[in-house]
């Protein structure tokens, strides 16, 4: 079976995570997808496949060739909920090039993603423009099962063991939260979950989140002069103190960024949600410093008490990690060369399952998957590509 054929399957299935959640995993509909992945291990002869008390699918393909380490492949099984997850339609498009003419309208230009063109005689996989695709990372998964299905039909190609696992809730920032590193057994490990085939991935933000609380005083508006303290206001004025120019729509790259999630609230209190992202260590603390600074800047000028801000860190950068392990991505690189594809390395302008579970004891690079637009109901994907990253993966595992 091709990997598409596999991800037009797994994308029926609505795994949306919610942050607002405190169960593991955060949704209960991801459940539907894990068990079903864990019958398709098991279909393949991965015999001890299973889901666990937290909803991650954990199976071991036996090792035919030995000496070998043992190479853990990863992938997450949730989507985000910041566009509609239900009803997904997909649609198989052979593009020739220039624009693309979505069901419900919305039309994809090159121009407005650069990406687009350089996929030209493929076949692509796209939405019908009124949900999410799900290829983050559904197409990941679908590209694992499809090199362990290729592994196991040829016993010829040698082998060490391979670990597989299946995560829930990556996108709200707890794929790696009750993952089993000492139990999982790889001695390094790879996510499935970048963008562009030969895409390989070391570097990523270090991540922080601040959550500001803004207390006011409600008062009658007639009545209001000397006594309201409007929190929707203050609000205002605390955003105005990060800088315009470091926000997401303003840089690229390895520049680091402030960026307002979500704002509500009302007269009496307000809540703003900010997270916080730098590749260098020294500016991030930095940033958060400047973060917590503000709410300093704002209590001098209305009173003590009347902003509180909450900073945690949420990952930091793999590069500390994998600058010993420099032989996992050498490794990575020879497999896209084996299939004809030039591997490349940008930093990670987010972060993955993978950074964290590097700091966890388990080095852990990103590999493209060949999807574009994630996060967005554009979100796109060509069959091919995920032909050659299956072929990739065997590549990766093979003995040698």
């Amino acid at each position: 079976m091709h990997a598409y054929e596999r991800l037009l399957r797994y994308v029926k299935f609505d795994t949306a995570s919610d942050a607002s959640s405190q169960s593991y995993p955060s949704t209960k509909k991801q459940l539907a997808l894990a068990k079903a992945l864990a019958e398709e291990l098991l279909g393949l002869g991965l015999d001890d496949a299973h889901v666990d008390k937290d909803g991650y699918v954990y199976a071991t393909l036996p090792a035919n060739r030995e000496g070998q380490p043992t190479i853990g492949l990863i992938a997450h099984m949730d989507t985000v909920d910041i566009v509609p997850t239900t009803g997904v339609s997909p649609v198989l498009l052979p593009y020739e090039g220039g624009p693309i003419a979505l069901q419900n309208g919305d039309v994809l230009t090159p121009e407005q993603y650069p990406g687009l063109e350089t996929r030209k005689g493929k076949t692509l996989i796209v939405t019908d423009g009124n949900t999410l695709l799900g290829a983050d990372d559904k197409a990941g998964i679908a590209e694992i099962i499809t090199a362990l299905e290729t592994l196991v039909a040829d016993p010829s190609i040698p082998h060490g063991t391979i670990k597989v696992a299946f995560t829930p809730d990556e996108e709200i920032g707890r794929g790696a939260d009750r993952f089993d590193v000492q139990g999982f057994g790889a001695d390094f490990a790879y996510t499935v979950d970048g963008g562009d085939v030969g895409g390989i991935e070391y570097e990523n933000f270090n991540a922080a989140s601040a959550i500001y609380t803004i207390h006011g005083v409600s008062v009658h508006p007639g009545s209001a002069k000397g006594r309201m303290v409007n929190a929707n206001r203050l609000a205002c004025e605390l955003n105005a103190l990060f800088p315009e120019e470091e926000t997401p729509e303003c840089t690229e790259g390895y520049e680091g960024f402030y960026h307002l999630c979500d704002l509500r609230g009302s007269v009496e209190e307000c809540l703003l949600h900010f997270i916080i992202r730098d590749h260098d260590r020294a500016r991030f603390e930095a940033r958060k410093r400047f973060a917590a600074e503000a709410a300093e800047a704002m209590n001098a000028r209305y009173g003590a008490g009347t902003v509180e801000v909450k900073i945690v860190d949420s990952y930091y950068n793999m590069r500390e990690v994998m600058e010993a392990h420099m032989d996992v991505i050498r490794r990575a690189e020879e497999a896209c060369r084996a299939v004809g594809v030039e591997p490349k390395s940008a930093p990670i302008r987010g972060g993955t399952d993978g950074c964290r579970l590097s700091f966890m004891g388990l080095p852990c690079p990103d590999l493209g998957t060949g999807g574009l637009n994630y996060h967005s109901r554009h979100e796109l994907i060509a069959i091919e590509d995920m032909d050659l990253v299956s072929a990739i993966l065997v590549k990766l595992v093979t003995a040698r």
